[in-house]
């Protein structure tokens, strides 16, 4: 395929995807915000701010996050940029290294919002739900097993006294089961004192589409092109390179494997828990998960 039909297609593809956006939002004017005056800050806390470029990116932990986020760095330094493969991942996670859109008064958020070129980038979200599972629960990672894991073990893996650290769980062989974690999720008492934690909560959620209008919405399927278009649209194409993906990925093709062990009334209940997810950026029910 020549590279203007590519485009051509990419154009296509993204006028779709903010039609269905458009009339998802229209749709459905109780469920979803619309206005900003409706919206507390910490409801827009993942909205990144360039004002070099006139750019706002929503960020969604678990959709290529961590290489727009050094992309983002990247671009507030002088020119000629760093290459965003070099700056470090831990830099850009750490809070006040990227200037966010509530650091700025309202009059000033509303104008960005209005002025500025915003892009999103979502995934399908059961193969989210998955990589945030096998990111926070299997590797490595204390400050979650503190924060959550001792709590899911305690409630669904019938643990009353779970070990205190998670090398002491790992040498015991205890660990949060991926059907755990659903459980955790679908509990209604979960989100009753705080929110879902962001590399769970609903990517409509985190970004708010209904309220902010984004002028480009990528999806981690089509990474690598969705990246090298927008960089193009903004202008950017020569002065930086959205890094390659690794191929450690987490893909649609493992949904089968992974809810094996869940049972069918979970399943269903998860999707109604993300449906708007599904809904709203063009993912497909999966039936093959859903229709026993």
């Amino acid at each position: 395929m020549s590279q203007r039909k590519l485009e051509e297609r990419i154009h296509e593809t993204q006028e779709l995807r903010k039609q269905l956006l458009r009339e998802t939002c229209a749709g459905d004017k109780e469920t979803f915000k619309h206005r900003l005056e409706d919206v507390r800050d910490k409801e827009l806390a993942n909205l990144i701010v360039d004002d070099k470029h006139g750019i706002i990116y929503c960020y969604i932990p678990k959709v290529a996050c961590t290489n727009w986020k050094r992309v983002m760095f990247s671009l507030t330094q002088d020119e000629p940029y760093p290459d965003p493969v070099s700056i470090s991942s831990y830099l850009v996670h750490l809070p006040n290294t990227l200037p966010l859109l509530i650091s700025f008064p309202r009059p000033e958020m509303k104008a960005k919002l209005k002025h500025y070129t915003k892009f999103l980038f979502v995934r399908d979200p059961f193969v989210r739900l998955i990589s945030a599972y096998r990111n926070k629960f299997l590797q490595h990672n204390e400050e979650f097993y503190q924060r959550y894991g001792r709590h899911i073990l305690r409630l669904y893996a019938n643990q009353p006294d779970p070990p205190q650290s998670l090398d002491e769980a790992n040498a015991s062989g205890m660990r949060v089961s991926f059907q755990n974690f659903i459980q955790y999720l679908l509990d209604p008492l979960t989100e009753r004192n705080v929110p879902f934690e962001p590399h769970w909560r609903q990517m409509q959620r985190l970004c708010l589409p209904c309220l902010i209008k984004y002028d480009f919405v990528g999806h981690q399927e089509t990474l690598q092109q969705d990246s090298s278009q927008l960089l193009k649209i903004l202008m950017l194409q020569d002065d930086i390179q959205f890094p390659p993906s690794y191929e450690n990925m987490t893909t649609h093709a493992v949904l089968l494997d992974w809810f094996s062990a869940v049972p069918l009334e979970d399943r269903r209940k998860l999707y109604e828990l993300y449906e708007e997810d599904f809904r709203m950026f063009g993912y497909k029910r999966p039936r093959e998960l859903l229709d026993g």
